[in-house]
C-alpha cells in the first residue's frame, strides 16, 4: 500500500530575472513528470546532485510545495486540497538540513512538545509523547538542557523527536546529516534506521552520501528533474558509469571492486559494504592459493 504517490508531477519556479518585454516570465521545470510511489514501511533514499530536484520533490510530500502539474497523494489525500493539509502534515513529518531552523524553545522537552501542543493534544498525553520520543532517539537524559548547547547530531535527534511526538506515519528528512561530523551523521542514521526497523515508520531520506543510501531498502536517483534510476541499492549502484555521468559516486567498496574487475580480477558485482568487499577478496585469495 502506497503512503505517498506522485503522479505526473511537474513543478516550476518562476524566473523573474529573465522576463520578456511583455512581462511574461519564462519558467524552468524543476520537476518534470515525476511518477513515484512510496510504500508504507519503506526506507527510501533519494540521491541527486545539487539542482537535480530531490529537495523540491521532498517538499511536495508534506505539502510544503504544491505541484504545478499532476498531483501528490498522501494516504489517498490530495496535497492540493486545503481541507486535507492538517492531516497530511500530521501523517508526514519533515526534518530539515539545519536543525537550528526547527528549534523553537530554550529547553529540549518544551521544543519536542511544541508540535503536539499545536495539534491540540491534551497535556497528559503530550507528557507521555515527549518522554517516549526523547527515549526513542536517545535524548531523554537531555530533556532539561538548552538545545543550543547540544552538538549538531544531538540537535538533529531532538528535531526528529519533535516530529515523532506528533505520531507521523512517515518522516521525510532533507539532507539531515549535511552539516554534521561523522559521529553526528552516525547518530542520526542509526536513529532513523531503528525507527524504520522497529516502529515501521516510513522513511524518505534525501542525501548525497552514498553510504547512507546503501543502508536504505530502495534508492531513487534524480537528474534534471526526472527519475534516472529506481531500485534496490545493489541494483542502482551496479550502474557505476551511469552514476558517474551525472556527477554521482558509488560506495567505496563498490567502486574498489568495480575498478579491480576492470583490471581482470574476478570479483562479484553488487558489493556494497566494506564487510562484503573483505569477504569477496578473502574468497578470491583462498581460491588462488588453493589453485597453486
Amino acid at each position: 500500500m502506497a503512503i505517498i504517490s506522485a503522479e505526473k508531477v511537474k513543478f516550476y519556479y518562476e524566473n523573474y530575472e529573465n522576463s520578456d518585454n511583455q512581462g511574461n516570465t519564462p519558467q524552468k521545470p524543476v520537476l518534470d513528470s515525476i511518477d513515484l510511489e512510496i510504500k508504507k514501511g519503506e526506507f527510501v533514499a533519494v540521491l541527486g546532485h545539487n539542482g537535480s530536484g530531490k529537495s523540491t520533490l521532498a517538499k511536495h510530500f508534506n505539502a510544503m510545495l504544491l505541484p504545478s502539474g499532476g498531483r501528490v497523494l498522501v494516504g489517498g489525500r490530495n496535497t492540493a486540497d486545503e481541507n486535507e493539509i492538517y492531516e497530511i502534515r500530521r501523517m508526514v513529518g519533515m526534518v530539515l538540513q539545519n536543525p537550528d531552523n526547527q528549534i523553537v524553545s530554550t529547553i529540549v522537552e518544551e521544543d519536542v512538545a511544541f508540535g503536539p501542543e499545536n495539534l491540540g493534544v491534551e497535556p497528559g498525553e503530550i507528557r507521555r509523547r515527549v518522554d517516549e520520543a526523547l527515549k526513542t532517539v536517545g535524548m531523554y537524559d537531555y530533556r532539561l538542557h538548552a538545545p543550543h548547547k547540544l552538538s549538531g547530531g544531538q540537535k538533529q535527534r531532538v528535531a526528529i523527536a519533535g516530529i515523532l511526538a506528533m505520531r507521523p506515519e512517515c518522516i521525510v528528512l532533507d539532507e539531515p546529516t549535511a552539516m554534521l561530523d561523522p559521529k553526528g551523521r552516525k547518530e542520526v542514521l542509526d536513529t532513523i534506521s531503528r525507527l524504520n526497523r522497529e516502529q515501521g515508520i516510513t522513511i524518505v531520506l534525501i542525501t548525497h552520501y552514498m553510504d547512507e543510501a546503501a543502508a536504505a531498502d530502495r534508492v531513487v536517483v534524480m537528474e534534471s528533474g526526472r527519475i534516472l534510476l529506481d531500485g534496490t541499492p545493489r541494483e542502482v549502484f551496479s550502474h557505476v558509469d551511469k552514476l558517474r555521468q551525472v556527477g554521482l559516486d558509488v560506495p567505496q567498496p563498490t567502486e574498489l571492486c568495480y575498478e579491480l574487475r576492470k583490471h581482470g580480477i574476478p570479483l562479484p558485482e553488487g558489493v556494497l559494504t566494506a564487510e562484503e568487499c573483505v569477504a569477496a577478496l578473502s574468497m578470491l585469495l583462498e581460491e588462488t592459493y588453493a589453485d597453486n
